[in-house]
């Protein structure tokens, strides 16, 4: 019987160093560059193995040291050891002190609709995701939820939407798929004056490019599915705050409902974190690239990339972003039969949906992504039939461009013809 108190003596005591030391080596890493932290913070070498990377907890549960009484961790959906480095990984690169990870980006989006109750009411950047939409207008609105959509560029449109119920503002930033912008400070100003919570879709930007707590939001979402994981092969979200009283109740509903995400996906964003830095850096030169290219070509009409200086936001973009993403999209002149032409003529970038993956895609946001946006309301806020939205990958730039290249040169014949068509017809 004293030998096994003196063991239990023994492993408190294991215990009480290993998070000391946990501790101390997360305050170190905290004040480290974001590039360090990814690769760092919340992950330091396993306490029983001394594994370097961060193991993969494949557990439903934990064995109790007695009644009462865990060692952090009681049963997976509501902690994970590999869960908890994702999470503290997260925060840190935010610049807070708490993330939760969910099972997608749109999981998030539903954690943060938790803090709502019946009655209150959300005003909503226009330019919005198309399955966010989905959720607010087809979800949550059967629980008395109301939703106002404003041009977010305008800040007087957002002071004007708030009603005496408006609980929350909501904004993505750069916008998908249009690119538009909302200037992170003024309306975070407008929200503390309102006493309103402000939340932030931060996916497209990453914490590499941008971060919105330092200009006021309350919450930020990202949908890791994308540029945090990296490598197109798991679905996963975030929610991040800086506020502990918004930590709890975001928490506690992300329990309640179980929208947990699973520990290889854990591991696997983790993994894709580590990257980040390097991986955003060839995004942005590509994109750039790829968008000076497609605004000189005849066959296109408009070009929506906030790196150019063309950008009607080019300004505010370099005022509270340090970098300009991956994705660039585009109108293509002759509208739908065009822009199909080139969704099925490139070799690089793949048809398909998602973003920030190490591979090109392309996409028809109109019939992709922003389907469950009604099509006037598609049309309204300029998704127009010839949109096509590129996610600008890390390989080799030339090559993007010359795929780019060789798809538009059926488009440019295409025009042609019909120009050609149409002055035999004056002509006549």
């Amino acid at each position: 019987m004293t030998s096994n108190n003196h063991t239990g003596t023994n492993n408190n005591n294991a215990v009480a160093c290993t998070k000391a030391n946990e501790e101390t080596h997360r305050e170190f890493t905290s004040r480290l560059d974001f590039a360090t932290r990814a690769i760092h913070h919340a992950q330091e070498p396993d306490s029983a193995t001394g594994a370097l990377s961060t193991p993969i907890y494949q557990t439903s549960t934990f064995v109790l040291e007695e009644l009462g009484k865990n060692k952090g961790y009681q049963y997976a959906r509501s902690h994970n050891p590999t869960r908890s480095a994702l999470e503290g990984c997260l925060a840190s690169l935010e610049g807070a002190r708490f993330g939760i990870a969910t099972a997608s980006g749109l999981a998030a989006v539903s954690v943060v609709g938790s803090l709502l109750s019946a009655g209150d009411h959300v005003v909503v950047g226009e330019d919005v995701y198309g399955g966010v939409y989905r959720l607010f207008e087809k979800v949550l609105k059967r629980y008395n939820l109301h939703f106002t959509y404003v041009n977010a560029r305008e800040l007087s449109e957002v002071e004007a939407a708030i009603r005496p119920e408006t609980k929350l503002i909501w904004l993505e930033t750069p916008t998908n798929p249009l690119l538009n912008l909302a200037d992170l400070k003024a309306i975070g100003e407008i929200a503390k004056r309102h006493n309103l919570i402000y939340a932030v879709d931060n996916t497209f930007a990453t914490p590499y490019f941008q971060r919105p707590l330092e200009f006021g939001a309350d919450v930020i979402v990202h949908s890791t599915t994308k540029y945090l994981s990296g490598h197109s092969d798991i679905i996963g979200g975030c929610v991040i705050t800086d506020r502990e009283d918004l930590y709890e109740e975001l928490n506690f509903y992300t329990n309640a409902a179980g929208c947990v995400p699973g520990p290889f996906d854990c591991y696997l964003i983790l993994r894709g974190l580590k990257t980040l830095a390097l991986r955003m850096k060839e995004h942005q030169r590509n994109a750039l690239a790829v968008a000076t290219f497609l605004e000189q070509h005849d066959a296109v009409e408009k070009v929506f990339y906030p790196g150019l200086a063309s950008h009607p936001q080019h300004e505010l973009a370099k005022r509270q972003m340090t970098g300009f993403g991956g994705v660039v999209s585009f109108v293509v002149k002759g509208g739908f039969e065009n822009a199909k032409s080139i969704l099925h003529s490139t070799k690089l970038f793949a048809l398909a949906e998602s973003l920030g993956g190490v591979r090109s895609l392309i996409c028809h946001p109109s019939t992709m992504t922003h389907k469950p946006i009604p099509k006037d309301v598609q049309e309204q806020i300029g998704i127009v039939d010839g949109l096509i939205r590129l996610s600008v990958g890390i390989e080799e730039g030339r090559d993007l461009i010359a795929d780019l290249e060789q798809a538009l040169a059926r488009t440019t014949q295409s025009i042609d013809r019909t120009e050609e068509r149409q002055l035999v017809g004056s002509r006549k």
